[in-house]
């Protein structure tokens, strides 16, 4: 198998679907400024 760009990369997409996961779970919280650190942190990824 040959890359041929990043989002060939499985750890890359394997990424993406944690934020998702992480960014949907976290929608709902009132602390904002814990949510915007762990959604800083999940982007970091």
């Amino acid at each position: 198998m040959k890359i041929q760009k990043f989002e060939d990369i499985l750890a890359w997409q394997k990424a993406q679907n944690l934020a998702i996961s992480i960014y949907s779970s976290f929608r709902n919280l009132k602390d904002f400024s814990f949510k915007d650190q762990i959604c800083r942190a999940t982007v970091s990824i």
